[in-house]
């Protein structure tokens, strides 16, 4: 099987087999929904199919913002053990859409809250004051948001105006605005015809890409946390998902090796083989800090060793066209390190 077709094959793969242990456990959440009490903080919300990753998350989550949030996460491959994340409400479910999941949490689990904040697990909040940006942004009349990462590949361009991405990364709400108010999903949609920054034309928008330009267009305050700042707060990988599912695919780190040395060499100017290898590397410094917290390393069967990977790095990197380079996951992996 082509390697690109193999990667759309292991998507469809994972979320048939995981849902051997989400199905029963999502059906029995709808059927008795239970939103968080009503309170003042905010509700924090993430969704994990790599166990060593969330473990990384809570610890930071615990470490920084203690008991000034309430964490949920939604288990997308079933394999979480509640009891290894004290003071998060761990829920398996479906590896649905992104949006569907998000949407639930806001209108759903969050129904009670002021302030829903959806942040991915392989975006790790890395100081206290976090919490403190969230407040302060929200407590401006008429903001809606406040993203910790925006989308930097194309920008909204209304009434001749342009207007940064917010991005689902690590975005807080007001639910206020955006789900009392305004009923808004967080879906995606297609005809996103905006200026892009990489020459590419019409795209889809992605996960609440279409809601944030409804909320511009509206009037709101979409805030984005200056890019001099962001790194303070919050730091993350990005695009990792084809990573691990391949991981849950192979049985042999072999095979992922071959995975990656069997392509013509001109593919690693695409971003496919790019992304993979850089999130493969992202999750051998995840496996790095997972060990630091555990004592041992999580158990992943296909993952090749970090000197192989590196090897493969060193022999590919010069191949990879302009822009491209793994630079910024060392970068991340450090900061990460240094956070623990």
């Amino acid at each position: 099987m082509d390697y690109s077709k193999l990667l759309r094959y292991v998507f469809k793969r994972f979320s048939v087999l995981s849902a051997a242990r989400t199905a029963l456990p999502t059906v029995g959440y709808h059927l008795a929904r239970r939103p968080l009490p009503p309170g003042d903080k905010p509700a924090l919300f993430t969704m994990n199919i790599l166990p060593p990753m969330m473990t990384v998350w809570h610890h930071l989550v615990r470490k920084n913002l203690g008991d000034r949030v309430d964490t949920v996460i939604f288990d997308c491959s079933g394999r979480l053990k509640p009891e290894e994340f004290p003071g998060a409400r761990v829920q398996k479910y479906l590896n649905l859409y992104a949006a569907t999941k998000s949407d639930e949490f806001l209108y759903h689990i969050a129904r009670h809250r002021r302030i829903g904040w959806i942040c991915d697990d392989d975006m790790f909040i890395i100081r206290p004051e976090a919490v403190d940006v969230v407040g302060r942004e929200l407590g401006v009349p008429n903001t809606a948001s406040v993203s910790f990462r925006p989308r930097t590949w194309w920008h909204f361009e209304i009434d001749g105006k342009p207007y940064p991405v917010s991005s689902s990364y690590s975005i807080a709400f007001n639910r206020d605005i955006v789900v009392s108010k305004e009923h808004l999903s967080l879906k995606p949609a297609d005809g996103n015809t905006h200026p892009s920054h990489i020459g590419k034309k019409e795209r889809r928008y992605d996960t609440g890409d279409k809601s944030n330009e409804i909320l511009l267009r509206k009037g709101y305050r979409c805030a984005i946390v200056p890019e001099e700042e962001r790194e303070k707060y919050v730091t993350g990988f990005s695009g990792m998902s084809g990573a691990v599912m391949l991981l849950w695919y192979f049985r042999k780190p072999e095979q992922m090796e071959e995975y990656l040395l069997t392509p013509p060499k001109d593919r690693w100017k695409g971003n496919v083989l790019y992304g993979i290898l850089a999130g493969l590397l992202a999750i051998t410094s995840i496996q790095e800090c997972y060990e630091r917290l555990k004592g041992k390393p999580y158990f992943l069967r296909s993952l090749p060793s970090r000197d192989v990977l590196e090897k493969i790095r060193r022999e590919h990197e010069p191949l990879l066209r302009e822009g491209h380079s793994y630079r910024w996951v060392d970068e991340v992996s450090e900061k990460l390190r240094a956070a623990l």
